[in-house]
């Protein structure tokens, strides 16, 4: 487990028994937030930024495939290169790149100066998603490690359920352009944020400094690391191609209600898994599994019946919204000291199951059509299962007795 941390009296709150350092916790979840957003954006606004590129919608696509390269390139790499930095100067370096980076975008008069700053901004969010957890675990008590890396992480649902949604809309008002300038602006207040209300810690010393070979083989990492894996590419493989299995339903004109649904139970499920991650952690990853595998096989059995679509949707969301927190308070626990190098190695699993996801998908839509998902789900999810059930001592441990 993670050595307790030295409060310094500006933390002296986050170290009250039973409270939650809020405006410290809302500012990484902010952080998490701009991260998103800054990934995703693109996809809702493609003929705005090809046109204004002179590319077409595939070339301007290529933005958030960079974006992903950047983070899975860089993420384990400069994380271990960086152990020894101060925490908070580190995590303030990971968020002005994305001030740079998105001014950048807004000002690019050329294709190719775009994708080098997306390049870049990946760069810094595979720095900042390795840092999140461990940083909101520092911040707080053991027992309240959960609740707070939760706290931190309720920024990615709500920046793919309102976030996304709201900058594509404002997209089409005030151009793409303007949308990341906006960004821009977010983070700069975001920084006066974290320099007001998140602590500093210590990096690493010298002779705790851990080799990357040394923290996967550590007790625990490699099931939470396969379990994120083929969890997250079962979710991508769906997700990425939403729209081809809900037009095979006849339900390609409600393609935003569905994935509004999504949004909306993804929330509940980051608020339940908030409450309770800390007493149930093993219970709710067995849920959120199971719950997946379920819906994914009543798309598959019963997926031409829209209510049943709605309702396998609703309840995938319920799955998904916190798997995130779920992984990362699990590797965080099992890792220990190496948290932040654990967490590099999540953030590469989880980049890797993103483009996979897409390549696996298409491959199956290609060869068996919509009706290959489900059972790719299952031969995916199945050993997850199976995975999370079996590593009961130090990646999923049950819960001690009171």
């Amino acid at each position: 487990m993670t050595n307790a941390p030295t409060f310094t009296p500006s933390t002296k709150d986050a170290a009250q028994p039973g409270r939650l350092p809020l405006s410290g916790l809302l500012a990484l979840a902010m952080a998490g937030f701009i991260t998103i957003l800054t990934e995703a954006l693109p996809a809702g606004l493609l003929p705005q930024i090809g046109a204004g590129l002179g590319v077409s919608d595939a070339l301007a696509g290529q933005m958030v495939t960079i974006y992903a390269m950047g983070s899975l390139i860089a993420a384990i790499p400069l994380t271990a290169a960086t152990q020894g930095l101060r925490r908070r100067p580190l995590l303030l370096a990971a968020i002005a790149g994305f001030a740079i980076a998105n001014t950048v975008t807004t000002l690019s008069p050329t294709y190719a100066l775009t994708m080098a700053a997306r390049f870049c901004a990946g760069i810094s969010a595979g720095l900042l998603w390795a840092l999140l957890a461990g940083y909101a675990a520092r911040m707080v008590p053991e027992a309240l490690k959960g609740r707070a890396i939760a706290v931190a992480m309720v920024g990615t649902p709500l920046a793919l359920s309102l976030g996304i949604p709201a900058g594509t809309f404002l997209g089409s008002l005030i151009g793409w352009r303007a949308c990341f300038g906006l960004i821009s602006g977010l983070t700069l207040v975001l920084i006066v944020w974290v320099l007001a209300k998140v602590p500093d810690f210590e990096g690493q010393p010298t002779n705790r400094r851990y080799r990357l070979g040394t923290v996967f083989t550590l007790p625990g990492v490699r099931p939470v690391l396969f379990v994120t894996l083929t969890f997250v590419l079962a979710h991508n493989i769906l997700y990425t191609y939403i729209a081809p299995f809900l037009q095979e339903a006849g339900m390609a004109a409600r393609a935003d209600l569905a994935l509004l649904v999504f949004g909306i139970t993804a929330l509940v499920s980051i608020w339940i898994v908030g409450i309770l991650i800390d007493r149930r952690l093993r219970t709710l990853s067995h849920g959120s599994i199971a719950l997946f595998a379920l819906s994914a096989l009543a798309l598959g059995l019963w997926g031409r019946d829209a209510a049943v679509v709605y309702g396998a949707i609703a309840v995938w969301g319920l799955a998904f919204g916190g798997t995130a927190t779920l992984f990362q308070t699990a590797l965080s626990n099992a890792a220990g000291d190496a948290a932040d190098v654990a967490q590099s190695m999540l953030v590469t699993a989880w980049n890797l199951a993103i483009a996979g996801g897409g390549v696996a998908g298409g491959l199956i839509l290609q060869q068996n059509g919509v009706a290959g998902f489900a059972p790719a789900l299952l031969v995916l999810l199945i050993p997850a299962f199976i995975t999370a059930f079996c590593a009961r001592h130090h990646a999923f441990p049950p819960a001690p007795h009171p």
